[in-house]
């Protein structure tokens, strides 16, 4: 999870046509974006003092004290009007790093459990889902990959994943909050196995720094495992960064990005699909998967390449069935697999209805 200082996407679109009178008015902006636009220190300050920064707090009530519990509630403006509960069997770590707060406790029923600044990273009953999606998607989109970038992913588990492809010999990792990378390794040592392979180069800094450094055409793919784009991590999902991204990519080279929820953040999705089909000259698309505890229990992924050869996504050319001992590396695949893989693409109606860009300017690639 990258967690880099930035300003807010999707909250740009916030002036319509002029008005009679000649003033410009407002458009409505959406909910999930206010906290993104508010730069006032003292505001921030206040939501940290309420709850763990976002949209999920922890509350201790009589009964709960009662049995050593805590419940969990989810309060975020990501994610307007509604709450999902964890019941916490004891908190293991609880501290402040840098950048953010930095929370894991041993919930009833997913295992060992991150927060971020208040937002649930990953539990151990689930993450099989994200990290297998967002690392497989891409790597097995292209015929054997050899240079690989993953943006934040700091609990390792995209690194325990990038390293079931035997033809990959180079890992960077940029992760700006060493303390995600301490924590994981304490506490979620299945995950962070993944640092300990001799093809990952850890770098502990500013991934936008990392890749306007980064030599021209280096990576066959790069990984975002990126927090939500509001506050620290918006910077991140914005025109320069995937400028910078698609700059550090070879010619047929494949990016896949966390993005959102098609449940409740449609018009951050139309922005992201909006600005890669204007910087990524091969391919773009959106694919999904099931992650329980993520916000409406799906996550979102978007799929680019770079001009060069061409990337049919939806159909693996190098499907990890048929690398020797990829399946079973570490540890078994738990949600990944050929079909998912094309099924992933599968979108629905309301979707594409919703997100006109992903409709229009089809792709040379598949359409």
């Amino acid at each position: 999870m990258e967690a880099d200082a930035g300003r807010g996407l999707g909250c740009q679109k916030t002036m319509d046509g002029k008005a009679s009178n000649g003033i410009v008015p407002k458009k409505e902006i959406p909910s999930c974006c206010l906290k993104a636009m508010a730069s006032a220190p003292e505001l921030d300050a206040k939501c940290h003092s309420t709850v763990v920064s976002g949209w999920f707090s922890e509350h201790q009530s009589a009964s709960d004290s009662d049995k050593g519990n805590k419940m969990v509630y989810f309060n975020n403006p990501m994610w307007p009007g509604e709450a999902h509960s964890l019941q916490v069997e004891s908190i293991l770590f609880q501290r402040r790093s840098e950048y953010q707060e930095v929370v894991v406790f041993e919930s009833t029923s997913y295992g060992k459990v991150l927060v971020l600044d208040g937002i649930v990273q990953l539990t151990e009953k689930d993450e099989c889902a994200y990290q297998e999606m967002i690392t497989h998607l891409p790597l097995c989109s292209i015929p054997s990959p050899k240079t690989v970038l993953v943006v934040g992913g700091g609990d390792g588990g995209v690194l325990r994943e990038v390293a079931r492809h035997n033809s990959v010999e180079h890992i960077d990792i940029c992760e700006i909050d060493k303390m995600v990378i301490d924590v994981s390794k304490e506490f979620f040592p299945e995950l962070a196995k993944g640092f300990e392979d001799p093809r990952v180069h850890l770098h502990v800094g500013d991934a936008i720094d990392f890749l306007r450094r980064a030599p021209k055409e280096k990576y066959d793919a790069v990984i975002v495992d990126s927090s939500d784009p509001v506050g620290p991590a918006q910077e991140l999902v914005e025109k320069p960064f995937f400028e910078t991204i698609a700059k550090a990519l070879k010619p047929g080279g494949v990016l896949c990005n966390m993005a959102e929820s098609m449940w409740l953040h449609t018009h951050l999705i139309q922005d992201m699909i909006s600005i890669c089909r204007k910087i990524f000259k091969g391919s773009v698309h959106y694919a999904w998967g099931s992650v329980p505890t993520y916000p409406s229990g799906v996550i979102g992924f978007l799929l680019c390449s770079t001009e060069g050869p061409p990337v049919d996504f939806k159909n693996p050319i190098n499907p990890i069935e048929k690398l020797e001992g990829s399946a079973e590396y570490e540890r078994e695949l738990k949600f990944y697999n050929s079909e998912i893989h094309s099924a992933a693409f599968a979108l629905p109606s309301f979707l594409r209805r919703e997100v006109k860009a992903l409709v229009d300017s089809p792709d040379p690639a598949q359409d």
